[in-house]
């Protein structure tokens, strides 16, 4: 499969290896240009998908400015793996057989993009992860793979992350391209009744290049247990 990344970070990175360990090529990548708390714009505060993506010969483009010319012709899935940004309707359609990401929580509990505090926060026992085909709704779209883990007391949200959430993350991911290289399609729809949408604690509202805002068309980002209507 050819498959083309927008994530960040190394998780991004070990998901795009994985990948080309699996026989998959990756053709393109697209990131932050920096690190969280870079500055200086020199290489070593690349962000690593980018610094990866160079090294790699393989074309990169800052993920804000991420548009449909930007995903090269031949392009089979794309995989958002850590990606804060929204990616478009025209830029997905150019993929020939999916567009799909990765969530870590049981999606729709947690929707948005510090589903891993809100869980340590709300003392949950169970998480897990998702992997999603990428719809107009953010981290709405129907699921394609799921398992949960069970969350070890005393967790922070980078022990989480780092020690299960991430490790299935790229399990789930393999497991979903090779499934979808082999023709199998998985589609379950969300349960909207049981969704809920945290706000980002630190960070600025989803950038949507693409979007068009309609009115209802988004979580009321104020209200932490705001359902994420249609």
């Amino acid at each position: 499969m050819n498959i083309y990344i927008s994530g960040r970070g190394m998780f991004a990175v070990q998901v795009a290896e994985a990948f080309s360990e699996d026989g998959h090529k990756v053709m393109g990548a697209c990131s932050p240009p920096q690190r969280k708390g870079g500055t200086d714009g020199s290489p070593l505060s690349w962000d690593r998908l980018r610094a990866w993506a160079v090294a790699s010969d393989i074309p990169w483009v800052d993920s804000q400015y991420l548009r449909a010319p930007h995903i090269p012709e031949g392009v089979d899935l794309i995989v958002a793996a850590h990606s804060h940004a929204f990616i478009g309707r025209k830029t997905r359609a150019r993929a020939a057989v999916a567009a799909i990401g990765y969530h870590p929580s049981l999606l729709p509990i947690h929707r948005g993009r510090d589903a891993i505090r809100w869980t340590i926060r709300d003392g949950d026992k169970v998480t897990g992860g998702t992997v999603y085909h990428l719809t107009e709704r953010t981290d709405g779209g129907p699921i394609a793979a799921q398992e949960h883990v069970l969350v070890p007391p005393g967790s922070t949200p980078q022990s989480l992350w780092r020690e299960h959430l991430a490790p299935l993350g790229i399990h789930l991911l393999r497991r979903v391209v090779h499934d979808l290289s082999c023709g199998r399609r998985v589609e379950v729809p969300q349960d909207e009744s049981l969704s809920t949408w945290e706000p980002a604690l630190d960070s600025p509202p989803l950038f949507k290049p693409e979007l068009i805002a309609l009115p209802g068309s988004e979580p009321i980002e104020g209200s932490k247990w705001a359902l994420y209507g249609s």
